[in-house]
């Protein structure tokens, strides 16, 4: 059986596919690509545009590009461009460049998308339009449209010198077209210098530098960035670099280089960086500019510096001298916020907090910056002799950041988002869990010290670890150490299912394409962001994505956030037992079941028989199981309540740890949403599997995080059972009805080895053969069952993920 937030997939839910994920929130590939698409050449034109070739049409723009610079004003070129409906504002580079552009291709027509002005950046058009209040315009190209009439030129530039040769480019038919094959120099304007061994020599290197734009310099006094081997940094490196790291340049690898030339445009600096934590302080890089894998380490090691409503924040360094969140008429001085303006390309938080210290002066605290940039911050701490004028501070500060006044925002949460403005992320008041919940140094004594059965005391000592909270909100990029993502208010998670479900309703009735439709997605994706902070915010571009990122990512930050609630604050003492408190509090008996059994040996029998390994890369891993145990939740109905309803079926889900405690809690939800993808293609539903091999994926989270937890369920699917292959066009009926679903997958139990379990419970256990169903888009078969009232959660199978045919190498 599988629940809401675990989402099936026609193909293994891969470790390739998580680390991928993360990929494509770092580098943003298919959403930095321009969004109009590259046309074909025709043919016979061999790549010539009004039958002139590239190099021709190069030499003609630089000619005009010299005249307009040597015999025009900037007055003039303002003049020009305001005469033909272009922004004029900006430096004289920038006029210089708008004007040049526009006198040799024609006049820019507006945003296909927002209908907002486009702008010529040097290396591609960009639109400085909005869609919303949320969101700028991230349309993005390099054959933008044009308007098709003559360039409107004013009498002091008909009278210049230079008119002659602008003349030739007014009628639109004789303007050259901006072709894509003409190649942008990546480097133009650049001063590199190189260092050490490379993988090619320092003269070809050189030449291609040169050839691409750029120029190469001896020292480093004033160059843009310094080109090493990593090697350098082993060898302790030369003057040269400390030199560099003395100045702040950027040391990168020459990937850089070639990176760069192939994509065609210079690369983030900072994702190539090289010694930038050997430099004097730790200069620190913003995660976002981190290659994947070392944020995922350096986001496990974070410490949370803001845990909740009453949490003063880590930096201010206040906590230890006994500092508490200022409180007045029941308000609490505490406010973060979050910003994702993706066309504006921002994405960053800001803190502010006003703190009591004993026998000392009230402190405003204020932090605003990216996660993982503190050097580059902007923060300050102040101690306020007046509270009324430190209150009327902290009010002032609150409209500067949001737009808005803080007392109806407080009070009532009523707030408009204003553009380019924060908006606050609603804290609640209680721990996140990774703050609360139990460190590595203190889950042994924990376990050592409790009076619960032993297995059932590891089991506890599990779920009330940070670890696996930390990594569940890693693992999804939702994981800033600035941002208590783990404790927010019920009204901030309604709020955002608010925001995806109108969203998702939108989609079902858009008729738009093309520009139209990509700003939707992108306007969205800003919203989302912004109350979801990611270190990695993308476009979304498809259903599937959005299930992934938004959907699940929802559900189980509501999870963990049930889970913060439930474990409180266990940094204190571990002698008095707190893992019994927190199991007292779950509301749920869990008892070993005895491995003599029939129970135990039936269920191993439907894991081992309804299993297939779970696929990462070219390696396969299978499981073992390690412990079984028995469940009664006083919050799902008894298994005696459930028999007295029809079609009963004993069904898997596969449940990361990080939502456990939660369904354990409060037992399981539907999904949060409809959409036409697997696991959600029931609509508001628990979806559930006949097949180990589906939950299985679920409980699998790392290689090095072997350990997992299948839960086993028994629903009943009502007396009406509707099968279906495909996403329905209109979930709404099913949920209203309530009706028990099918979803038929490619492949199937076989059904002679079908059997009952206690009387008239249905245990689908049986090899898995390929179904009739060729052309579903499931692998296995699911039941979505629209009442959580319909099932009760029974067995917990906690297993371990082994890797096949592993050889085991002798000490």
């Amino acid at each position: 059986m599988r629940v809401h937030e675990t989402r099936s997939h026609s193909h293994p839910n891969t470790e390739e596919d998580k680390v991928m994920t993360r990929k494509q929130k770092a580098e943003n590939k298919a959403h930095e690509a321009e969004q109009s698409p590259k046309k074909p050449k025709s043919e016979g034109d061999n790549g010539h545009a009004n039958g002139k070739s590239s190099e021709d049409i190069v030499a003609e723009f630089e000619k005009v590009c010299t005249a307009v610079k040597d015999n025009l004003s900037t007055e003039q070129m303002r003049e020009i461009l305001e005469a033909n409906g272009q922004d004029s504002s900006g430096s004289d580079a920038n006029v210089l460049r708008k004007c040049q552009d526009l006198l040799f291709y024609g006049p820019l027509d507006k945003c296909p998308a927002c209908n907002g002005n486009l702008e010529f950046t040097g290396i591609r058009y960009s639109c400085t339009g909005s869609y919303s209040e949320w969101a700028s315009c991230t349309y993005t190209t390099k054959d933008p449209p044009r308007k098709q009439e003559p360039i409107k030129l004013p009498d002091s530039v008909l009278n210049s010198p230079a008119s002659d040769l602008i003349k030739k480019y007014e009628d639109p038919s004789r303007r050259p077209r901006k072709v894509l094959s003409i190649p942008d120099k990546p480097f133009t304007g650049m001063l590199m210098s190189l260092m050490g061994r490379l993988s090619a020599s320092h003269q070809y290197w050189r030449k291609e530098i040169e050839k691409h734009g750029g120029k190469v310099a001896n020292h480093v006094i004033g160059v843009t960035c310094l080109i090493a081997s990593p090697a350098e940094r082993e060898r302790g490196g030369s003057s040269k670099l400390a030199e560099a790291m003395e100045r702040g340049i950027p040391v990168i690898s020459e990937a850089w280089l070639k990176d760069s030339i192939e994509k065609q445009e210079p690369q983030p600096l900072e994702a190539y960086d090289i010694v930038t934590d050997l430099a004097p302080d730790g200069k620190g890089i913003p995660w976002d500019k981190m290659d994947p894998s070392e944020e995922a380490l350096e986001s496990l090691s974070a410490e949370l510096k803001l845990y909740g409503k009453r949490g003063v924040h880590k930096d201010t360094k206040l906590q230890k001298r006994g500092g508490t969140i200022f409180e007045k008429d029941g308000v609490l001085y505490n406010c973060a916020f979050s910003r994702c303006d993706l066309g504006k390309k921002l994405n960053d938080y800001c803190v502010m907090q006003l703190i009591s210290v004993p026998e000392s002066n009230l402190n405003l605290y204020y932090k605003k910056g990216k996660v993982g940039d503190d050097p580059n911050a902007e923060e300050r701490l102040e101690e306020r002799e007046n509270v009324e004028a430190a209150v009327k501070e902290f009010v002032r500060l609150f409209e500067e950041v949001t737009g808005n006044e803080f007392e109806p925002w407080e009070r009532e949460k009523k707030i408009q988002k204003k553009p380019l403005k924060f908006y606050p992320i609603d804290m609640d008041d209680g721990v996140d869990v990774r703050h609360g919940g139990l460190g590595l140094h203190q889950l042994g004594v924990a376990a050592t010290h409790c009076k619960l059965e032993p297995m059932v005391a590891n089991f506890m000592k599990v779920l009330c670890s940070q670890e696996i909270y930390k990594y569940a909100l890693m693992e999804m990029g939702y994981d800033p150490p600035e941002l208590p993502m783990g404790m927010l208010s019920d009204a901030h998670l309604k709020r955002c299912e608010e925001v995806l479900q109108k969203f998702v309703e939108t989609l079902k009735s858009m008729k738009d394409t093309g520009p139209k439709a990509e700003a939707v997605w992108s306007d969205f994706s800003q919203r989302w962001f912004t109350l979801m902070h990611s270190t990695r915010p993308f476009i979304f571009k498809d259903f599937q994505e959005l299930a992934d990122n938004a959907a699940a990512a929802l559900e189980t930050i509501r999870d963990i956030t049930v889970a913060s609630h439930l474990i409180g604050d266990m940094g204190g003492s571990t002698l008095d037992d707190p893992l019994s408190e927190r199991y007292n509090k779950m509301g749920c008996s869990i008892s070993p079941l005895d491995k003599e059994s029939d129970d135990y040996k039936m269920i191993l029998k439907y894991l081992e028989t309804t299993y297939e390994p779970v696929k990462v890369g070219d390696v396969e891993y299978k499981v073992s199981v390690d412990n079984i145990f028995v469940v009664e939740s006083s919050t799902c109905p008894s298994v005696d309540e459930i028999k007295k309803l029809p079609n009963k079926v004993l069904l898997w889900c596969g449940t990361q740890s990080s939502n456990l405690l939660r369904h354990l809690h409060r037992g399981f939800l539907p999904a949060i949403c409809s959409l036409p993808v697997p696991g959600y293609m029931f609509g508001k539903a628990i979806v559930c599997s006949d097949a180990a091999a589906e939950a299985t994926r679920y409980g699998f989270t790392a290689v090095d995080r072997p350990e997992g937890f299948l839960v086993l369920a028994v629903a009943s699917l009502g007396d009406e059972i509707t099968e279906i292959k495909s996403p329905p066009e209109d979930t709404k009926s099913l949920e209203d009805k309530k009706v028990g679903v099918k979803g038929l997958g490619r492949k199937k139990t076989d059904e002679s080895e079908h059997f009952v379990w206690q009387d008239d419970i249905k245990v689908p256990c049986g090899r898995l053969v390929p179904s009739d169903n060729k052309d579903s888009v499931l692998e296995y078969n699911e039941y979505a069952v629209y009442d959580p009232k319909q099932v009760s959660i029974r067995f917990l199978v906690g297993v371990k993920y082994e890797e096949k045919n592993a050889v085991m190498e002798p000490e």
